[in-house]
């Protein structure tokens, strides 16, 4: 993967099972950076997130409205040469290349079942049941080598990966982002960047890991 040039600042898609920090990751980048940010989650129509919240995996079919609206939040923004965050598990290459365009890196955050696992068991405030962790990694096609993609492994504190990310791509803070008083401001459901310090440092001194996304 090479680095970014600074005046072609991308359009990220931080994906991943459930589990893996997506939603923390991303907050963390669109903080220090000043990037728009959207959770994919909350672009799900709620007969999807029933479905999930009841242990029942998604079909093709439910996903496609879904990563439409992705597809068009990205579009939107490297059309209008804005530089952004969305989280999204884009599990599958088909599902990628509905997202694929000029200037987006898929950006996969990787870790073992029983990592993952331990991640997901303690989050409180998702709808993302564990049991369907089974079901994600067995749909996962991860990246190849002809997608446009950077690979991290998750087994670090979350602002540890975002500070790689930022390096491996040589990302810069740019003007015309959501921070910085862009007129095309992403929807963030994340809480705010002091709230996940906070939490990162509860959690590492009560033996759990931080909220993952």
């Amino acid at each position: 993967m090479t680095r970014t040039e600074e005046q072609h600042q991308p359009v990220l898609v931080i994906m991943g099972v459930s589990g893996s920090g997506k939603s923390t990751v991303a907050a963390i980048l669109a903080g220090q950076l000043g990037w728009d940010l959207e959770e994919g989650d909350d672009l799900h129509p709620a007969r999807n997130v029933a479905k999930m919240a009841a242990g029942q995996p998604l079909t093709d079919e439910d996903r496609w409205p879904w990563l439409d609206k992705v597809s068009a939040w990205i579009t939107d923004h490297t059309t209008a040469g804005i530089p952004g965050i969305i989280t999204c598990s884009a599990l599958k290459r088909s599902y990628r290349d509905r997202m694929r365009g000029p200037n987006v890196v898929f950006v996969h955050l990787a870790g073992s079942k029983d990592r993952i696992g331990q991640r997901l068991a303690a989050r409180t405030d998702h709808f993302m049941p564990t049991t369907l962790l089974v079901s994600q990694l067995t749909t996962l096609e991860p990246p190849g080598p002809d997608e446009n993609t950077l690979a991290v492994d998750v087994g670090r504190k979350p602002a540890e990966v975002a500070a790689e990310i930022i390096r491996r791509l040589g990302l810069v803070q740019q003007e015309g982002s959501s921070t910085l008083g862009s007129t095309h401001p992403g929807t963030s459901s994340a809480p705010a960047l002091s709230d996940l310090w906070d939490r990162d440092q509860n959690a590492t001194a009560g033996g759990n890991a931080p909220h993952p996304g």
